[in-house]
């Protein structure tokens, strides 16, 4: 009984290890966890005192509970039924898939990630890229929705950095949950993405499963008051011009069983440049088949080589970047269904969409313009035409004049025209095709 028992040095230090982890597991853990969670609760409070859509708790769930909650969904549960039978696929692979689908789609929103690190980054990279400026604005119409609405920004998409700019114009008034490609799940941007509150989704996806995951998820989050921010044409403008709506995710919202208002916010976006143009127009058409030939080390050598260029003092920015917010539109009074409402929000974000220096030059060289006389009568006759249609014209301080000088000098410096003996002659005529389209959505 009293026999002396030798252990080695080791496993007593493997057993106080394991004795500290688990005091700190059940004892301490839950206190700190506890003190972060009510400093995270204070500061989304003071956060909502300032915002003028709320960060509501559906955001603040934990995404563990968000996924198991999704997964276990009456309407998922019976589409699992419904696959099981179809395929054939054993009920425990069906529901492990279902498991998968949810973990992708489910975002994890930290209020530090996005107004602390995410606006942040985004104000300083877009103007950093390009002279920003706000478009249309109806302040009053805006001011008069409703905190607890399920708001929803429907937005054109132009160009990647369509992200940065509408989250850096909004982030003092809301944060946006977007729906994003699959072009953003690459490790780590993936884990910042998500963190910013945006959720994946698969646009080829065309299987019911997980069609009804989606769908579930989206109307989850409209139930529970998150402000979304949606891209209708389902991809980048391959041509510069305004695409047709993808009625997917607007159909979703449309179906939701929501008791709080769902109100549409349309909103333009444009740019004197915009970076991925000619990579969209050699995707475009018969021969491009959709896909976008994609050279990292290009890519990311233009962007370091611009961004030396730019510290040395020897490159400028890309002309100006514009966002409009256009008139909103309330789902509860609207009396068509999602094919109407998608061509409304199409007609509204067009309204809102700015017109810019490049894209009226270009416009204007279009239609004939061969000089710089000829140039400044066409893109005044085109201004005028422009405004009385309600389009908002973002100029220099100079003016319209200045705005001629400074659309033709982004021209003439990518080479997209050349200018000799003063003769304006164009060299790439796709290229300027596809900026003047960006002028016409209320032309």
């Amino acid at each position: 009984m009293g026999a002396t028992v030798e252990i080695p040095v080791w496993l007593l230090a493997l057993g106080a290890l394991g004795l500290a982890v688990a005091v700190l597991d059940r004892l301490v853990a839950p206190t700190f966890r506890w003190y972060f969670r009510r400093r995270l609760e204070r500061a989304v409070e003071r956060l909502n005192r300032r915002l003028s859509l709320r960060i509501q708790p559906f955001r603040l769930m934990r995404r563990a509970f968000l996924v198991e909650r999704l997964g276990h969904d009456p309407e998922v549960m019976r589409a699992v039924e419904a696959h099981v039978a179809e395929t054939g696929m054993p009920r425990d692979i069906a529901h492990r898939l279902v498991g998968e689908y949810a973990r992708e789609i489910v975002p994890s929103f930290s209020a530090f990630m996005y107004f602390g690190v995410g606006a942040r980054l985004c104000r300083w990279v877009a103007e950093a890229l390009y002279k920003v400026r706000l478009g249309a604005f109806d302040r009053a119409a805006l001011a008069e929705i409703d905190p607890e609405a399920a708001v929803v920004f429907v937005i054109n998409h132009r160009s990647n950095v369509d992200y940065l700019l509408v989250t850096h114009l909004a982030s003092g008034a809301a944060s946006l949950s977007y729906a994003v490609g699959e072009w953003a799940r690459i490790w780590p941007l993936s884990r910042v993405i998500r963190n910013m509150g945006a959720y994946f989704i698969r646009r080829r996806e065309r299987g019911a499963l997980y069609r009804t995951v989606l769908r579930r998820y989206v109307q989850m989050a409209v139930e529970g008051g998150v402000t979304q921010a949606v891209f209708p044409e389902g991809g980048l403008s391959r041509d510069g011009a305004q695409g047709e709506p993808k009625l997917g995710i607007l159909s979703y919202i449309v179906e939701a069983k929501a008791e709080r208002d769902v109100i549409f916010v349309p909103v333009g976006v444009n740019y004197d440049r915009v970076l991925e143009d000619r990579l969209l127009l050699s995707a475009y058409g018969p021969h491009g088949a959709g896909r976008f030939n994609v050279k990292p080390r290009v890519a990311l050598g233009f962007l370091l080589g611009w961004a030396l260029g730019r510290l040395a003092g020897r490159a400028s920015r890309f002309g100006y970047a514009a966002v409009g917010f256009g008139a909103p539109l309330r789902l509860g009074g609207f009396s068509g269904g999602p094919e109407a409402l998608g061509a409304e929000l199409m007609r509204r974000i067009g309204a809102a969409t700015p017109v810019l220096p490049v894209g009226l030059v270009a416009a204007a060289l279009e239609a004939g313009a061969a000089d710089r006389a000829a140039l400044a009568a066409a893109a005044e006759a085109l201004a005028r035409r422009l405004e009385a249609a309600g389009a908002h014209l973002v100029t220099p301080k100079g003016g319209l004049e200045a705005a001629v000088e400074a659309g033709l000098a982004q021209l003439l410096l990518r080479r997209i025209v050349a200018e000799e003996a003063g003769r304006i002659t164009v060299r790439d005529a796709p290229l300027l095709a596809f900026y003047a389209r960006s002028a016409a959505p209320v032309a």
